[in-house]
């Protein structure tokens, strides 16, 4: 009996022993975090393939792998260790091969490969010149359709000098592309035994989102043709034969977006994306489920009553039903929609959200990427109406680490608007103990904070700060009228939103009036801008990718069309233009030390925002710094660069809330 006690005091004293040694997250947490992504499932059921990104610290640069786990989740390992990388797994239909895109012999393009499933190097089973984008396999499993970008012959081989852009679209810029001097993306047909490429589309549209019917004999995809495309947001979806010298036809006539075809098990119907609006920029809305019969294009909407944003649409296997991902107030969940009725039932719960589901037809179930507040995203199978974790690589990031306290709530602003928020706190948070707050607001507008693991704002909470995210209008998963309310209007409710949090958390004796900040990155850094010249209270700000003096900025970004169609010409509208620039013009109202920040290949929102604001902070003496990541586009992708935007983040805030 005493040994018995002697071990079980043994075990309480190693437990407490570990949770002492667990310690606070870091930026350089970044190097070990993995990401999960991209599960696909075999034919027969018994298989996930799926990928998994991490880093290597030494080259400074991210990599994606190939993994396969059993279905039950007893077998899991690793298929692929090429430093070039891989992406987009797919099953071919005979469950023989899997196949992928990856540059992994030089290539200068991704190219399509196959790697046998019994074991054996991959092999690679096209030779593009062009950039391959997106391939299905055709049902017969000895073709692919491929959407292939075209060509770019500007390049001098004997010089390495560039051509110079000759440029003659409405739209001439584009974030990651950079100047749009190229043509367009077309559909082929590339048959795996000859290796001959047929062209399936050409001209003017580029066409992209291929979808195969379950026999392979029509071929669906997506083009905007109207006459200027770059004007407006419009896509149909197009049906067509799956051979050479076929003739495109339209299915869909909605002047907004309609996108994401997907066939029916029995090759009648088409299973589809359309926008909430059809005005030539569909930004301030969501998608909404729909179903086309093929015979007669008749077509019917059928979550429109949801008023939630839907996506990843996938047919069950008996054609009755559909499950789709749906965005729902700081949440992402798994729906399933009657076909025939639009009925709908929510199937998963909880503060989490799902992405990337695939339904195992075979086994009568689905696999999707799950994240929690407190778990990156791993796959779970739900089967039997129960989820079951499958994956674990988060395991060894989350075992030395003591996580922040996270919470949900919700805010009022002053002209008595909900506001949904997300609230974490350092794990030593004592109640009734007044933190210094962080305000970190997402971009978009049109997006969601969401109950899922989010990295930068734990590293802010891990450093000692009470750190909110904020839903304020303009963002997605509360309805259409709630995205709306700040059309053409920025810079005044999502601000009211703003303020009403801090005053909510100051009320609630969580945050210390006195050491207020906040941020943002791309819209999260306008809308710091607009808040700044708006309440003085905060101490200490960072903006990241923002603008100010938006005027500045047409014809120097990718938002041509938005600015036209939301805001009008500046030489016909230049006072609304001018109304919408107040940080700028109210610089010198300003007193928050802000910290600039901006990516120095970035089209989406140009380096010249953050430019603007510093070098006016600069001339009034405000305190301020600007932070350039060279050769970066809009998201910042080389890994120690996002580690050091945490650590100056961290330590411009303890310089002014501390």
């Amino acid at each position: 009996m005493k040994q018995v006690i002697t071990l079980l005091i043994g075990i309480g004293s190693l437990t407490n022993v570990e949770a002492q040694s667990k310690r606070a997250l870091q930026p350089e947490d970044i190097y070990r975090m993995k990401t999960v992504s991209s599960p696909q499932v075999s034919p027969d059921g018994n298989w996930v393939v799926y990928q998994v990104r991490s880093i290597d610290s030494a080259k400074d640069k991210s990599s994606s792998d190939l993994w396969m786990m059993s279905w039950d989740g007893k077998e899991n390992w690793q298929l692929t260790y090429d430093a070039a990388g891989e992406s987009a797994p797919k099953w071919s239909p005979d469950g023989k091969f899997i196949s992928f895109l990856s540059t992994r012999t030089g290539d200068k393009n991704s190219q399509v490969y196959a790697l046998p499933t019994k074991g054996g190097e991959p092999k690679r089973i096209t030779n593009i010149k062009g950039s391959i984008n997106e391939y299905l396999w055709a049902p017969d499993g000895k073709k692919l359709v491929l959407s292939i970008s075209d060509p770019d012959y500007s390049d001098t081989a004997a010089s390495k000098i560039r051509k110079p852009y000759v440029i003659n679209r409405y739209q001439f810029k584009q974030d990651r592309e950079g100047y749009l001097d190229s043509t367009g993306t077309h559909l082929y047909l590339f048959d795996i035994p000859s290796g001959k490429l047929d062209t399936l589309t050409s001209g003017v549209y580029s066409e992209t989102q291929p979808a195969i019917s379950p026999d392979g004999n029509l071929l669906a995809f997506v083009s905007n043709r109207t006459a200027v495309p770059d004007k407006n947001d419009n896509s149909d979806i197009f049906l067509m034969e799956l051979k050479k010298g076929a003739v495109p036809q339209p299915v869909t006539s909605w002047k907004g977006s309609d996108s994401r075809p997907v066939f029916s098990p029995d090759g009648k119907q088409l299973a589809y994306l359309q926008s909430s609006s059809q005005d030539d920029f569909t930004m301030y809305g969501h998608s909404i489920l729909g179903v086309i019969s093929i015979a007669d294009k008749k077509s019917r909407l059928l979550s429109s009553q949801l008023d939630r944003p839907v996506q990843n649409i996938r047919w069950e296997a008996d054609g009755q039903g559909l499950l789709a991902l749906m965005e729902d107030d700081r949440r992402v969940q798994v729906i399933r929609v009657n076909a025939g009725t639009g009925a709908h039932e929510t199937i998963t719960s909880g503060d989490h959200s799902f992405y990337g589901m695939e339904l195992n037809t075979a086994k009568k179930s689905w696999v999707g990427l799950r994240s929690t507040p407190t778990l990156p995203a791993e796959l779970f199978a739900f089967e039997s109406g129960q989820l079951r974790q499958m994956t674990h690589h988060q395991d060894s990031f989350l075992a030395p680490l003591q996580l922040p306290l996270v919470e949900g709530f919700q805010s009022t602003s002053k002209d008595g608007t909900k506001v949904s928020g997300i609230l974490y706190k350092p794990h030593t948070y004592q109640a009734g103990q007044k933190l210094p707050l962080v305000i970190f607001i997402h971009g978009g507008p049109v997006a969601q904070d969401e109950f899922d693991f989010d990295m930068t704002r734990m590293v802010y909470a891990a450093a000692g700060y009470a750190v909110a995210a904020v839903n304020y209008r303009g963002s997605s998963g509360r309805g259409v009228a709630y995205i709306r309310s700040i059309y053409g209007d920025w810079g005044n409710k999502e601000v009211m939103d703003v303020v009403g949090v801090a005053n909510h958390l100051v009320a609630a004796g969580v945050a210390d009036p006195a050491r207020m900040g906040l941020g943002g990155w791309s819209y999260g850094g306008i809308t710091t801008n607009y808040t700044i010249a708006t309440d003085t209270r905060f101490k200490a700000a960072v903006s990241g990718a923002g603008s100010s003096l938006q005027l500045s900025l047409y014809g120097s970004d990718q938002y041509i069309a938005q600015y036209e169609y939301e805001l009008g010409v500046p030489w016909k509208n230049r006072d609304k233009w001018l109304a919408l620039s107040y940080p700028f013009f109210k610089v010198d109202k300003i007193k928050t030390p802000t910290l600039f920040m901006a990516s120095e290949s970035d089209f989406n929102v140009p380096v010249a925002g953050a430019e603007q604001m510093y070098q006016a902070f600069k001339s009034v003496g405000i305190p301020t710094e600007l932070v350039i990541y060279p050769k970066q586009y809009h998201g910042i992708s080389v890994p120690s660069y996002q580690v050091d935007r945490l650590k100056r983040h961290i330590a411009w805030y303890n310089k002014y809330l501390k």
